[in-house]
């Protein structure tokens, strides 16, 4: 992270350096940092792209799970929080392409806490009958990934993305605090992950 920092912003240069105490010093607590610092932000970005507070939830807590893995790689050619953002807005963009909401035409600017802007901007691309093969097929693989996961994990994974109840319902369901619920999806998530990340050449 050699660049020259100095047009950076206070809060863009104490990001850097909780960034590098977490990749090297796997430093937990600067993890914890960073969260606090962008959770709230980067929550109400998604969740005005996609409308509905469930799924901006599930986004953002997907947005810090890239980020986190691939923080290694990250280097401050531009603020942190700029390339957070970047991450966020992507995993909206997927979200809403994977919804097929074709109408639906986004082209605006939004603004970042320290001001910072940029710009979204979602086409037209609605899958073609080939295309919804292959998703099909896709999902049938994803669901036998799934299968592999531990019972606990398993469950959560179904119980949110298949029969998509919410949190509370999750919660009451398991019989286990909403916190924990997140939590523990989080975790399936990034184990389901890792299965995929070996299976590059199918998804």
């Amino acid at each position: 992270m050699g660049v020259n920092e100095t047009n950076f912003s206070g809060k863009a240069k104490d990001d850097l350096e909780l960034v590098r105490r977490a990749v090297d010093l796997n430093d937990q607590q600067a993890y914890a940092e960073l969260l606090g610092r962008y959770r709230e932000s980067i929550y109400h970005v998604i969740l005005k792209m996609v409308g509905d507070r469930d799924d901006a939830e599930d986004l953002a807590i997907e947005t810090f799970a890239k980020a986190f893995r691939n923080l290694p790689a990250f280097r401050p050619d531009f603020a942190f929080s700029t390339w957070l953002f970047k991450i966020a807005t992507n995993a909206g963009i997927d979200h809403l392409r994977k919804k097929r909401l074709s109408t639906l035409s986004i082209d605006k600017t939004m603004k970042e806490s320290d001001g910072d802007e940029y710009r979204i901007t979602v086409a037209d691309d609605s899958p073609n009958p080939e295309a919804e093969l292959i998703s099909e097929q896709k999902a049938l693989m994803l669901r036998e990934f799934v299968d592999k996961l531990k019972p606990r994990y398993k469950r959560l994974i179904e119980l949110r993305y298949y029969q998509q109840l919410s949190y509370e319902e999750i919660s009451e369901i398991l019989e286990m605090p909403i916190g924990t619920v997140k939590a523990q999806l989080f975790r399936a998530r990034d184990l389901l992950h890792n299965v995929l990340r070996n299976k590059k050449d199918v998804f």
